[in-house]
């Protein structure tokens, strides 16, 4: 048995501004949801909940449904809607699930793909099909199908626990759960002594097991945290680029704007004109 994905139908990575929000919708293809960075409010047919950070659900084909952002924050979610006939699928519209640091990870390489493939800005509320850019890399059409049908099998598989190794779900549970301390602590100073010893282990191992699941050094990693909650509190609107960067616990507004620039290839002052602009629209 295999799953295909017979047509990419769009690839978005928003940052919503707080009060965004959808009408109800269907599509002719199924569309995965998945939150990056704050929570949304999802109505659909087969579920009706809070999606929060990490979390992803696949709507069916055809299946009537709608998002809003709640709690006065501006998330950052990924949809992708694509065209895959095999019902193993089905069971994910009914229930929201936790991504591993894993699947997070293959997601993330589908989003830097799509952005070499198709054009923006996009249509947001109807989540028309998107625009092909006329010049991209060879076969970065193919690489995003089969990058997206490696996640919905590694998908699958992760949802049949009876397949899954103790071994598999020690390591699987155990960088989820470093994933999660750091998500719920990245405000604060972390050390990866600290890390060693709450998760009973040592600096090679860790930094070694969770570059490979993540793609990314633990710094890194915090780092990027940092700056997706950066970027929301500035959509968000209440404080100024200083209060920000002491929020996080940066150690000064100069180094915030620094690693910012470095990051997202734009300055958080020029950020915050063009968040304004769509506003203006």
């Amino acid at each position: 048995m295999a799953i295909t994905v017979s047509r990419i139908a769009n690839i978005h990575y928003f940052e919503f501004t707080k009060e965004y929000h959808t009408t109800k919708d269907s599509h002719a293809f199924r569309e995965l949801v998945y939150v990056d960075n704050g929570e949304i409010s999802v109505e659909a047919e087969n579920y009706k909940g809070i999606l929060k950070e990490g979390m992803m659900i696949i709507h069916k084909t055809g299946e009537i449904h709608s998002l809003r952002c709640i709690n006065n924050t501006a998330p950052n979610v990924i949809i992708i809607g694509f065209e895959c006939e095999d019902k193993k699928l089905d069971v994910f519209s009914g229930s929201a699930l936790n991504l591993t640091p894993a699947l997070q990870k293959i997601l993330t390489e589908i989003i830097r793909e799509g952005r070499t493939v198709f054009e923006g800005p996009y249509d947001i509320p109807n989540l028309r099909d998107m625009k092909k850019k006329k010049d991209y890399p060879f076969g970065a059409d193919q690489m995003i199908k089969l990058k997206l049908e490696t996640f919905l099998i590694e998908l699958v598989r992760s949802s049949e626990a009876e397949k899954l190794s103790p071994e598999n779900e020690m390591s699987d549970r155990s960088l989820s759960e470093i994933c999660n301390y750091l998500k719920e602590n990245f405000r604060e100073k972390i050390t990866l002594s600290e890390l060693c010893f709450i998760f009973g282990t040592n600096k090679t191992t860790l930094c070694s097991m969770f570059r490979k699941a993540t793609g990314d050094t633990v710094i890194g990693y915090i780092n990027a945290l940092k700056i997706k909650e950066a970027k929301k509190l500035m959509r968000e609107g209440n404080y100024n680029l200083s209060e920000i960067a002491s929020i996080l616990r940066f150690s000064s507004p100069h180094y915030f704007s620094r690693l910012f620039k470095k990051t997202e290839n734009i300055s958080p002052s020029d950020y915050i004109r063009t968040i304004k602009s769509r506003l203006d629209i």
